[in-house]
Formats: structure tokens, sequence, C-alpha cells
């Protein structure tokens, strides 16, 4: 992670230079400017500046002679001195078809409030798009090579998330910088403000067709869900999410769709409102997108080398010490990986981790231990952990359990075994308890690990929420001032 951001580091220093450098050492940029059928067939044009504010603007900037290019008019600007600046462009016949208004700011730096562009502005978005994709795939690349315990992290959800985050946003600037160098009249520097200042707003749309199918997949199996289980709060939040996706997502296509007349400042209000709205909605697209990638990834490995022990995460089980499906699953798991190892040549120490809840009749890691013996596993190779109360413990107490008892050799692996979708919260904890190790997944219902696996997305937000509030505070901040100086 140090490595990732001090490489992000050295981008963001490399895109800041460029962009100081740009203005440093361009002085003048050219603008096209439309010219209406009436005065397409027009050879000459002059530029004609004007008093602004009885202050006397000749001399603040130098221009070119206006060049005809067809349907436009291409005008060369250099800057002289700071200052406002208001000119027309008028026919050889003195008719006036244009109207220009320039600031001329600190360092000969020149903006046109006519056409949106300014002095080194191809450098700069270019130098943007560089950055965003650059970025992107330092992300994506670290999430690629994170293996082992350091997949397990709250990191690892950032990168993918944000990465992809940054990779569409680069993508979709990279298509506006095309066209503005190729058609520069048609598409100005405005459209390239609106497009970074509605990046949320973007993601939202290039990614809701893949929303939309995970809101209609989570619905299916949720309403299996309720036909196999009760109808509790905890068995509807897969039903509950798809419902808040799908209408987060109106409010994008609502904008999009329904053409805007009013007056100019509240068409800026209205633009700095979504924008922010989808910068909400874009940072919890992008924890959750983040979160189900994890932990479908998690869900998947099979550890490779040979392990020293592996924990076996204990939940609800019989009152008469039998195994249900889930903890059962998890405990069956274990043992094929144990069974696996043995193969190899190992020798693993199964440790079966759960304490007593008040309404239990014996610690969950006694039930397991039980368990494993009527599978015929040797006694001497169980040894349980019966005091933990959460995952946490599991983690924690399991870690000083194998301490304690100098299990396993230098270079052995530590696996823990829980149910498919438990898997990258529970490393997440393991990796918060200093516990090194790496997990395997039990299988279950099709219906029921969608919903169990939300759960475990919106838990992992839950355990941080400090942290995220931040984040997402800063994010907004940053999204409503690019939407209220943007915004066009």
């Amino acid at each position: 992670m140090k490595k990732l951001a001090r490489q992000s580091a050295v981008l963001g220093v490399l895109f800041l230079l460029t962009c100081v450098l740009s203005q440093v050492c361009i002085r003048s940029f050219s603008s096209y400017y439309p010219v209406v059928d009436a005065f397409r067939d027009e050879t000459e044009f002059h530029v004609v500046t004007e008093d602004e504010d009885t202050e006397d603007t000749n001399g603040r900037v130098t221009f070119g002679e206006p060049e005809p290019e067809g349907d436009h008019v291409r005008l060369a600007v250099r800057a002289r001195e700071r200052g406002k600046v208001s000119a027309h462009i008028e026919t050889g016949k003195g008719q006036n078809i244009y109207y220009l208004f320039y600031y001329v700011g600190p360092g000969n730096f020149i903006y046109d409030y006519t056409s949106g562009r300014f002095t080194g502005d191809l450098v700069v978005i270019i130098a943007a798009t560089v950055f965003l994709l650059a970025e992107s795939f330092l992300l994506l690349n670290a999430f690629r090579r994170a293996k082992g315990p350091v997949f397990y992290s709250y990191s690892t959800i950032y990168m993918v998330g944000f990465g992809l985050f940054l990779l569409l946003t680069g993508v979709v600037l990279l298509t506006g910088t095309v066209r503005l160098i190729r058609d520069p009249v048609r598409y100005s520097m405005f459209n390239i403000y609106s497009m970074v200042s509605s990046a949320g707003l973007n993601f939202m749309l290039l990614t809701s067709p893949l929303v939309l199918a995970f809101a209609a997949a989570m619905t299916v199996s949720n309403i299996a869900l309720l036909r196999h289980e009760s109808r509790r709060l905890k068995n509807v939040l897969g039903l509950l999410t798809s419902i808040l996706v799908i209408v987060g997502e109106i409010p994008a296509f609502y904008v999009t769709l329904t053409p805007f007349v009013g007056a100019e400042s509240t068409m800026r209000l209205r633009s700095v409102a979504i924008n922010t709205y989808a910068a909400i909605y874009g940072y919890f697209e992008c924890m959750l997108i983040g979160a189900i990638i994890c932990g479908l990834i998690a869900a998947k490995h099979v550890p490779a080398g040979n392990c020293s022990c592996i924990i076996i995460l204990g939940c609800y089980f019989r009152k008469d010490g039998s195994l249900p499906p889930l903890i059962r699953g998890r405990v069956d798991r274990a043992i094929s990986f144990w069974k696996e190892q043995k193969e190899r040549g190992a020798d693993p120490v199964l440790i079966p981790s759960g304490g007593q809840g008040p309404d239990e009749t014996m610690p969950e890691a006694e039930a397991m231990r039980r368990y494993l013996i009527e599978q015929e596993i040797p006694e001497e190779s169980i040894v349980p952990e019966d005091k933990s109360a959460n995952t946490y413990q599991n983690m924690a107490f399991s870690k000083k359990l194998i301490k304690e008892r100098g299990i396993g050799k230098e270079g052995e692996k530590i696996v823990f075994s829980t149910t498919n979708y438990h898997v990258f919260r529970s490393g997440v904890w393991a990796s918060l308890a200093d516990l090194k190790a790496e997990g395997i997944g039990s299988n279950t219902k099709w219906w029921y690990w969608p919903n169990a696996f939300m759960r475990e997305c919106l838990g992992l937000l839950v355990n941080r929420w400090r942290q995220e509030m931040v984040l997402l505070i800063f994010l907004v901040v940053l999204f409503l001032v690019l939407s209220f100086l943007l915004s066009v």
C-alpha cells in the first residue's frame, strides 16, 4: 500500500508539473468561432477591441488575423498585460458577427469566456487523461498483485472499486479529448468541463446495465430465499438493496433524458445538485462493486502450498449438539482440505473455534470437535478454541493458541474455513487481529448466499463507517466544487 501511495504521489506531482509548465511555456492559443450562413462567403475579417467599464483594453492581448476556415473562423490570441478584454469579430464591411470576452491573468494566462479555451488547455486535458488512466492502471494492477493474507483488506476494495471508476472516467475523457482535437468548433472546452464535473453521473450511466442486472439477480434470489426462510429483516436485505440501487439510478436517467428549460443560474444549481448526488451514489457503488468482486474471488480461492493449521469458524448448532447444514459445510470443507494437505505430506492441525452462547448447550468448538471425531479425524489433530464470541475473537484467540502450542513450521500457511459468502470479511477480521491467514469457503444454496453475501458487504461498510464518512465527505466536497466551477 505504501508503494502504491508513493507511485500515486509521483503521478500527481508529474501531472501538476505538466500543468504548471504548460502555463509557463505556452503564451498563446487559438479559438474557433462558428460563422452563420449569411457571412460564410466572406473572406475578410477583423478584430476590434472595445472598452469595458471605461477602462482601455487595447494592448492587453495581441490578436492574429482571423482566418476563415469553412464554417468557422480561427483566431490566435496572445497575452501582453493583465486584465479583462472585450472585443468583437467583424467582416470587412464592418458587420459584427461574434463578441469576444477574455481574462488575462498572472503569467500571461488567458481564458476565453466565449469558447472556454485557455492557454495550454490541450496539454492540461491530455495530462489529466493520462493521469486518470495511469492511476487506474496502478490501482487495478495493485489489486491483481494482492495475494494471500494481503488480499483481505479494505485497500483491495478501494483498489478495484475506484480503479474501475478512474478507468471509465479516463476513457470518457479520452474520447472527449480526441473529439476536441478533431472538431474544436462543434466540440468545445465547455463539453470537457461538463465531462469532468459530471464524472460521477457518467459512471452511473455507464455502469447502469451491470447495476440493473445485479438488482434483478438479487431480487430473484431473495424471492426464492423468502420461500424457504422466515420473513425477517436480515432475509430481505438483498431485495431492499435492489430497490435502492434501482431507485438511485432514476435521477441520472431523468436528468439525461429530460431537456432543461430555465435560467442559467437555475441550470447551474441543477448541475451542482445532480453531480453532488452522483458523487454520493457513485461512491457507494464503487464500494459495493469492490466488495462484491473481492468477496467472489475470496469465495473461490484455494490456498496453495502446505499449511500448519485450519481454523474452523463456528456458528449456530442444534441443542442436541448436531450440526445444521451451514456449520457442517464449514467443517466438511475443512476436512476436505485437511485430507488434501495430508496427501501432500503436510500434517495440519484442525482448530474448531467458537465459544458458548447464552442459548447454546456447549461451546461451538466442542460441537465441531465431536463431529470431527465422528468423521474419523484423529483426536490429536484437533485443538479446540472455545472462548471466542465473534469472528474477530475467532482469529485473535486462535492466533494466541497457535503461538502457545507452537503449531506449524516456518513457511507453512494458516488457513481458515467458513461459508463462501463469509470468507472475505473473515479475512479482514484476521488481518485486523494480525493473523496472516487465507480462507476457504463451503458452498451454500444458490438462493441463500446472495442475500447473506449482501449482509457481509454491508457489514464491511458498517465496520468502518467513520472512515468511510470522512472519505465520502471529501469526495462530495470535491465534486461540489468541481460542479460549481465547471458547470455550464
